[in-house]
């Protein structure tokens, strides 16, 4: 087996259905990998693994929901023989000054964001620990933020969020160590990308006030940005692929930034 060669191997990918999930589904299953598209969409889901082709698949997830993992995570192993790859990548902004804070967009992004990427680290182990339903190991890959690691304004609870998902991925590695689950974790913090998410927030902070423009907005990022100019989606696709393959074997509880620069 190549280091990138992922054939024979189980990844499945939350908020797969489109977005950066969708560039992270289509790498990995052009890594060789048969891919479980997990997402509350379930027309966008199942339209894009029968897109893949013969051995992908699609099941419905709600990362909140605890109930709604076991389910997947038994769809995925009973479909597909096994679990090898984990890519907790669902996730939600809602872009707001402090002092406009609304308490139940808060809750929502860490419902989502952080309490969705703990519940999909607690299954995996559980599948992938010797004695789980699999039992041969495996590599979690979390998907943080750059807004982790700079102070960007109007996004003080997705970047709190983003930091707690840098804090699970460096706790959860030292637990799988320790208790020998043979499973390695990680994380990416991409940097902006221009898909919904990413013109929804220039788009925000714009309206706010911030800048007199979304384009200006942008211009602002890509200005603190080394590389000089947005990520895309296949940037952060490769990495995962990278950290899901026996290239990065010895890479644990680490976080890649894959921002061109910006969170130096």
């Amino acid at each position: 087996m190549t280091p990138m060669d992922l054939n024979g191997r189980t990844a499945l990918v939350t908020g797969g259905a489109q977005g950066l999930g969708e560039a992270m589904a289509r790498a990995l299953a052009g890594a060789g990998a048969k891919v479980v598209i997990a997402d509350i969409q379930d027309d966008l889901g199942a339209k894009l693994a029968e897109t893949l082709g013969e051995g992908h698949s699609f099941v419905h997830l709600d990362v909140t929901d605890d109930a709604s993992w076991s389910a997947a995570m038994a769809s995925a192993v009973a479909t597909h023989g096994g679990l090898d790859i984990l890519v907790n990548n669902a996730g939600v902004e809602i872009t707001s000054l402090l002092v406009d804070l609304d308490p139940d967009q808060a809750r929502k992004m860490l419902d989502i964001n952080v309490l969705g990427t703990a519940l999909g680290i607690k299954h995996a182990f559980r599948t992938m620990r010797p004695g789980g339903a699999v039992g041969n190991g495996g590599t979690i890959i979390n998907i943080a933020s750059v807004a982790a690691t700079i102070a960007f304004p109007a996004i003080s609870i997705y970047s709190a969020t983003k930091s707690a998902i840098d804090r699970l991925t460096r706790v959860a590695s030292m637990e799988s160590g320790k208790l020998g689950y043979g499973v390695r974790v990680n994380c990416v913090y991409p940097g902006l990308v221009p898909n919904r998410m990413g013109a929804g927030l220039a788009a925000d902070v714009a309206r706010i006030g911030l800048f007199p423009s979304p384009e200006e907005a942008v211009n602002a990022v890509v200005g603190l940005t080394p590389s000089g100019r947005l990520a895309s989606p296949e940037d952060i696709a490769d990495a995962v692929v990278f950290l899901a393959s026996d290239k990065s074997a010895f890479v644990n509880g680490a976080g890649l930034p894959v921002d061109g620069g910006m969170g130096m």
